[in-house]
């Protein structure tokens, strides 16, 4: 029998703790009324699935008899799994970071006020024992208990300033509308300068995260600078190309890992979120389209391959991670032995296999190799006497192999609970894809996906957060709300379908009806008829997802324009206003609502094509050719029904007709091919005169280094 509150929770991580002899709770009622009761504070553990330091406080604590006894003495304990609740999650992270004056992350441990659930004291991760200059848990839960019942009006004190310092975390309109002006854009592009690693790619040191938006903010700046910005371009291209060859990235399946925990993008922290791959997949998409660089095509397709096999639902959601452990070791799926894979290959295959992932170097992951590929296909050929083509192919059948026999391994646990978010985040990064590399099978998946979703999470005009074994519940966030309808409006640019436009535009009032802060402009986190809690956040600034705000201005930008709707693009200029002094002072923090200020004051370029499928086509290959950040393309065929206003006022001729529109300012309607072919020119010169300095190598932009 369960000694706990959890077994009827579809969550893989509170289930993980199901039989624990800590009496968890999950968040809710019952929890919250015991702990008022019985004058209790309340222990609150956040964490997921795939994190590996809640795996060794679990195994370290809360499967100890004698720990889960204190707990059970003193406290009323809660669990939560920060996937399903990331208002909650959000909430307390802010706490920590105010309490503990450093930033926080997971396992989150939150001890609360019974009454109000106001923390007072916040840290991460506790071992059992005293070490490494932290105390032990049992010490700290004594501590807290006797601080609780002896310094009431101390804590209170405590509590009421927290409050009032976490209410200011979020802008404030200055009640005067300010002037928005491109000077952000280009503040941001000297801030992510500064911390670029010119020595091996990405931001800052370790431990090093991907930051797509960052990355594709200096994709946009390089794409839309008159005078070509190709450093812009080159912090890019180094970061990917690093990112693509290093072990952040699975050399045999495919799929980015969280971070790496080395400057050089060798070692990673080996769990594989969904949250990471949607957004890496649409950049390495796009990258492509800007240079041309078979690598960068090849990942694109690779972590679509292992997307779609391995990370989607038969019901065609997609399942939110994979853990970083095996067999209770962080990595042991993925490290080899050289012996084993030395007697896997042909000797051919080894010369080549082993020197360009390094496995004739010395181990690089406690005592075995995790793949990690430090040259090029070029280099190697002149090394081992075998040209790109061949090492290539070498190289490809070496790799079949060593998956093969992964295979046979005990794989990683899988988090089979599909999130709304991060399914949208998916969506878009395939669709996007499989428009921009011509495979329709990833658009026909993302597509399944959205059917899903609407099957599923769509109900009574409320979208849920969260779906496992059937069931779907809690309210859905501003970031499920925002990231569907970009990833809706990607798809729509994909495969046209009348019923995708009007869903996106049932998100959109949703998202003004229930998050907008019509006061101050901006969007709350939680809609206005979600459970009451201590703090109702409104974020801006990037974090490991876009920033809810930031997709909400820009798709509410591109969605206004596209159909004439005023006041999806007033609610977004609304949005930049309150968010103004934070993009003026730290841009390079809110790359995402940088997005939307350059589509706000640089309206978007829309191109309609009108006319039969097939006629279309070349057309549709003419759009999509360029990398045109700005640019949305929507084929509607001449048989579409059920077009707004502004759609179907444009209609489908004998052959295809193009409409080019900048924001609210439309030209005539173009017949001819070449007329088209002209049109689309001036926005791409840029991009073709620095694409053309770029000659495909790791080496590439030597002389942009600087």
């Amino acid at each position: 029998m369960p000694s706990n509150h959890l077994s009827q929770c579809t969550s893989p991580y509170l289930l993980q703790h199901a039989d624990n002899p800590v009496e968890w709770y999950p968040w809710g009622g019952e929890a919250l009324e015991k702990a008022r009761r019985e004058d209790k504070p309340i222990l609150l553990s956040i964490g997921y699935s795939a994190c590996h330091w809640c795996h060794v406080m679990a195994h370290e604590s809360f499967e100890d008899a004698a720990t889960a006894a204190v707990m059970n003495r003193l406290f009323v304990n809660i669990k939560v799994d920060r996937e399903e609740r990331p208002d909650l999650d959000r909430i307390y992270q802010s706490a920590h970071q105010l309490l503990a004056q450093r930033p926080g992350g997971w396992p989150l441990t939150v001890f609360l006020t019974p009454h109000d659930q106001t923390p007072f004291f916040a840290g991460t991760y506790f071992p059992r024992e005293e070490r490494h200059g932290l105390p032990g848990f049992v010490a700290i839960l004594e501590n807290i208990a006797t601080a609780y019942r002896q310094q009431r009006p101390e804590i209170e004190r405590q509590n009421q300033a927290l409050i009032r310092a976490i209410r200011q975390l979020d802008p404030m309109s200055s009640g005067q509308a300010a002037t928005l002006d491109s000077t952000p854009l280009e503040t941001a592009r000297q801030q992510l300068g500064s911390s670029f690693d010119a020595t091996y790619g990405g931001f800052g040191n370790a431990p090093k995260f991907p930051h797509p938006s960052s990355l594709e903010q200096l994709l946009r700046h390089w794409a839309a600078t008159d005078t070509g910005d190709p450093r812009s371009l080159y912090m890019v291209d180094f970061t990917l190309t690093r990112m693509a060859l290093g072990g952040i990235n699975d050399q045999l399946a495919g799929g980015f890992c969280r971070y790496s925990v080395d400057d050089q993008w060798m070692i990673p922290h080996f769990e594989k979120m969904l949250y990471d791959n949607g957004p890496l997949l649409a950049l390495y998409a796009d990258l492509w389209q800007a240079t041309g660089k078979p690598l960068f095509r090849d990942t694109a397709r690779r972590t679509a391959h292992w997307v779609m096999s391995e990370m989607q639902s038969p019901e065609g959601g997609f399942y939110a991670s994979l853990d970083a452990d095996s067999e209770g070791h962080e990595g042991r799926f993925y490290a080899w032995d050289r012996d084993e894979v030395e007697q896997l290959l042909d000797e051919q295959e080894y010369r080549h296999f082993s020197h360009f992932y390094g496995l004739d170097r010395e181990a690089n992951f406690e005592g075995r190799w995790h793949l990690h590929g430090d040259t090029e296909l070029a280099t190697l050929g002149r090394e081992l006497g075998s040209s790109p083509e061949q090492a290539r192919e070498l190289l490809q059948r070496a790799r079949e192999k060593l998956l093969a026999r992964r295979a046979l391994r005990v794989r990683p646990g899988r988090d089979e609970k599909v999130l709304t978010t991060w399914n949208a985040l998916m969506i878009k990064g395939l669709a996007r894809a499989g428009r921009l590399l011509d495979e329709p099978g990833l658009i026909a998946s993302a597509r399944r996906a959205v059917d899903f979703i609407q099957q599923q999470l769509w109900r009574d005009r409320h979208l849920l957060a969260a779906w496992k074994d059937g069931q779907a519940h809690l309210n859905g966030y501003l970031d499920d709300y925002a990231n569907l309808i970009d990833a809706l409006l990607e798809l729509l640019q994909a495969q046209w379908d009348s019923r995708l436009l009007a869903f996106a535009c049932d998100l959109a009032d949703t998202l003004l009806e229930r998050f907008e802060d019509s006061e101050q402009g901006g969007f709350y986190f939680t809609s206005n008829d979600h459970e009451s809690l201590i703090y109702r956040p409104k974020p801006f600034g990037d974090e490991s997802i876009p920033a809810g705000n930031g997709v909400a201005a820009s798709v509410l930008t591109r969605l206004g324009h596209l159909l004439g709707e005023a006041r999806y693009l007033q609610a977004a200029e609304r949005t930049l206003q309150c968010a103004w002094e934070h993009l003026r002072q730290i841009p390079h923090a809110h790359c995402t609502l940088l997005k939307a200020l350059d589509e706000l004051i640089n309206p978007t370029e829309l191109t309609i094509l009108r006319g039969e499928a097939a006629a279309m086509q070349p057309w549709l290959q003419r759009a999509n050719r360029h990398y045109a950040p700005r640019r949305l393309t929507f084929a509607i065929p001449a048989t579409a029904s059920g077009l707004p206003e502004a759609l179907s006022l444009k209609p489908a001729g004998a052959d295809c007709s193009a409409y080019l529109c900048h924001g609210s300012r439309c030209e005539a309607p173009i017949h001819a091919f070449a007329e088209f072919d002209n049109a689309l020119r001036g926005s791409e010169a840029t991009a073709d005169a620095e694409s053309q300095q770029f000659d495909g190598t790791v080496g590439s932009f030597k002389r942009f280094r600087e």
